[in-house]
């Protein structure tokens, strides 16, 4: 995700036109502009249309249909934003659950016990680590070089990571209540902590495998395309050849908004504007790991 001023109007418009954006539908655009030129020669100078013919009533139906696809790209932007701001919210859960955990382990471990601190002090953030990584599908094999725990290098990388790691963790929580170090109230505290990060885990997977339907996806893209490829029929009649710079741009809002709703539903890729989660889980490693020391 791309840190910016949200004040800085000059950068935010500038950067928005060098982005990827314009790239994609550039050509689309000039396209646009060609077909638009192309049915203003047509209906002015080839069939030589009079303001009287009935075409230049096809201009009503736009008008109808404008406020239905504006409600339609209203809806569709605001469903991927709750998937974007849903995955914040998920994430932000794992950093509070992780720094809880630490914070309680830090209170119930002895201050001498470097064995067990050394452990909770690698895998809460091990978690984070692997979720990243399975969310954003890189299947990476972590070798912590640890001689200490073993365990957390005998992660496979062909099985789910962040359940590897809870397991984990839980069996060590419970290895700690069966030698007595903690009470059972404690390994009561422990586990809920447990169950929370898996939950995330759980919430973020539905977000990452479910996808807007494909039907409603692929009805938007033709309902703009439909729209647009009509506009210059009806408008040529009032603004002639004006057309030719109107109907782009018209399309260019129109497709500009659907691409941003493309971008921002899925939250865990490596765009800018997919959530930091990097960054996320960098933070829960040192603020965990400063919690966890001996």
């Amino acid at each position: 995700m791309k840190v910016y001023n949200p004040k800085d109007w000059f950068n935010l418009i500038g950067y928005f036109y060098k982005s990827d954006y314009i790239k994609k539908i550039a050509p689309l655009l000039v396209l646009t502009a060609l077909f638009s030129w192309g049915v203003a020669y047509l209906e002015l100078e080839y069939l030589k249309l009079s303001d009287k013919s009935w075409v230049k009533n096809i201009t009503i139906v736009h008008s109808l249909l404008g406020f239905v696809l504006s409600l339609i790209l209203v809806f569709r932007t605001n469903t991927a934003y709750d998937r974007w701001w849903e995955a914040r919210k998920q994430w932000g859960a794992l950093t509070n659950v992780s720094r809880s955990l630490a914070i309680k382990l830090n209170a119930m471990l002895p201050p001498d016990d470097k064995v067990n601190r050394s452990f909770y002090r690698k895998a809460i953030p091990l978690y984070a680590e692997t979720l990243y990584n399975f969310l954003r599908s890189d299947y990476t094999k972590f070798m912590l070089d640890e001689a200490l725990h073993p365990e957390l290098n005998a992660l496979d990388d062909k099985k789910h990571g962040p359940n590897q790691v809870a397991s984990l963790i839980f069996r060590k929580t419970n290895n700690l209540y069966e030698q007595q170090i903690i009470t059972g109230e404690q390994f009561r505290m422990l586990n809920d902590e447990i169950t929370a990060m898996t939950g995330v885990c759980g919430a973020c997977e539905r977000i990452k495998n479910t996808p807007i339907p494909i039907a409603y996806s692929s009805f938007i893209k033709i309902f703009i395309i439909i729209y647009t490829a009509t506009l210059p029929f009806g408008y040529v009649f009032s603004i002639g050849y004006f057309v030719t710079l109107a109907v782009p741009f018209i399309f260019y809002v129109l497709i500009s908004i659907e691409m941003i709703g493309e971008s921002i539903e899925e939250p865990f890729g490596r765009d800018s504007d997919d959530l930091p989660i990097d960054k996320i889980t960098a933070n829960i490693k040192k603020h965990s790991g400063e919690l966890l020391l001996p």
